[in-house]
């Protein structure tokens, strides 16, 4: 009897676990041929490189990547799972999933030029012809030896990619880790949230999309989740059911590697609490917000021509490449790719209130809209932006705001020292102290 009881409980515990480990492996394969594949095609990164670094860790690091260089796709399996990532020119690598490869390509992708053509020869910052003259207000010299121990690599500032300091709107430091350099695209993680921020913003200027009016999906119309506005989407505050953990089955991994429309995974969800009351920090509502998005428009060739055409040749944003899910939406949530430079461009837009070089590109009050908190965010979290008037930089002033990546991307916009601060790599929890960072740089000014 004992043996009998024993050996269930065994039969049970491996199934169990063989269970587990068939939903697990889709998200370890999934995340292995997304992120290879756009750090080489897009980011023009070594296979070496990114496993060494990005995808050495837990079950990841023990997938077997095959890459198609002709072909421009990876292959990545593990036990009797695989997941394929391909190359589309103009928007990235997208996993295959959900959708049919030839559905995937086949999407009327509009690829129209990046703009300026010759940015070598343009002035910043819609160019990258940079002054040697320094703004006065900031002690250069110290500024250089902050940058110095900052990208020393050793803990608390380990995992550094590539360091970018903005005073009074001029470029006053830009350095890179060996393998990078300016030309180098790095992966936005969550920074994505706050460009679909910018892209609704503009859809709004254009009289396409209402903040406060119920977003009006057919499946909610009997529930709870009828209320629900874009606003509580910006602000996270939707009352949806979500799950943000890394490292594990969450809402979050499933997401981002086992579906294939991840707006419409969201939209599936129930709601756990009353709308506008519980702040829950939600990758899900931001891919909500740019299916929104995509369905103000009349086609998806119009859709697809948006970023480039209203916000990145706008501000100059040659390099940015916003990556699409398998359904073909923009994946607002992770996955945007430009250069330390462009991320700058795009700081700058916020810290002249939305204006570019003399054109509005955003409404006038788009961005005191965008650091007001929203509710039940105690203060840290405006509209797909983070806010320090909670004190989570404690050494930066309150009005600091910002985009956070999940590796430790960051970029802080100080209005009141006139400060952009952009920093980008791959760190691991406790590996960087970003709030010692800021205090090193402010602590240059004068």
């Amino acid at each position: 009897m004992k043996k009998k009881i024993f050996f269930s409980g065994l039969f049970l515990l491996l199934f169990g676990a063989g269970v587990y480990l068939n939903q697990l492996l889709p998200i370890a394969t999934g995340y292995s041929a997304k992120n290879l594949a756009s750090g080489i095609f897009v980011a023009g990164r070594t296979q070496e490189s990114i496993e060494d670094i990005d995808l050495n860790f837990s079950i990841v690091k023990f997938v077997n990547n095959k890459v198609d260089y002709e072909k421009k796709e990876v292959t990545s399996s593990f036990l009797w799972r695989k997941s394929k990532a391909i190359y589309i020119e103009g928007f990235g690598c997208t996993l295959v999933e959900e959708f049919p490869e030839e559905e995937i390509r086949s999407r009327p992708y509009q690829v129209i030029p990046s703009l300026p053509e010759s940015p070598d020869t343009i002035a910043w910052p819609m160019g990258n012809l940079i002054t040697d003259s320094i703004p006065p207000g900031i002690n250069i010299n110290k500024l250089n030896s902050a940058v110095e121990k900052i990208m020393a690599d050793t803990i608390p500032f380990k995992g550094n990619f590539g360091l970018m300091v903005l005073y009074k709107g001029q470029q006053v430091a830009e350095t890179y880790q060996k393998g990078f350099s300016p030309e180098t695209r790095f992966l936005s993680w969550s920074m994505a949230k706050s460009f679909t921020n910018t892209l609704i913003g503009i859809r709004i200027k254009q009289g396409k999309l209402d903040l406060q009016k119920p977003i009006d999906l057919p499946d909610w119309r009997n529930d709870d989740r009828k209320n629900i506005t874009l606003n509580n989407l910006l602000q996270m505050n939707s009352g949806l059911d979500w799950n943000e953990s890394y490292g594990n089955l969450s809402d979050v991994t499933v997401m981002l590697h086992k579906f294939g429309d991840m707006g419409q995974y969201t939209a599936n969800l129930g709601a756990l609490y009353p709308t506008d009351s519980v702040w829950v920090y939600s990758s899900g509502t931001t891919n909500l917000a740019n299916l929104v998005l995509r369905r103000s428009f009349d086609s998806d060739s119009d859709y697809f021509k948006f970023p480039r055409q209203e916000l990145f040749n706008k501000l100059g944003m040659k390099s940015a490449i916003f990556e699409v899910d398998a359904s073909g939406t923009f994946v607002g949530s992770s996955y945007l790719y430009a250069t330390l430079r462009d991320y700058a461009r795009f700081a700058l837009l916020y810290q002249n209130d939305g204006n570019w070089l003399g054109e509005q590109i955003l409404p006038k009050d788009w961005v005191d809209y965008t650091v007001q908190p929203a509710n039940g965010s105690d203060g840290k979290y405006g509209a797909f932006f983070w806010l320090n008037r909670s004190g989570d930089q404690p050494d930066s002033p309150k009005d600091t705001y910002m985009c956070k990546g999940h590796d430790g991307q960051f970029i802080f916009i100080i209005p009141s020292k006139e400060l952009i601060v952009i920093r980008t790599g791959f760190s691991k929890d406790g590996d960087f102290d970003s709030n010692l960072m800021l205090k090193e740089i402010l602590s240059c000014l004068e």
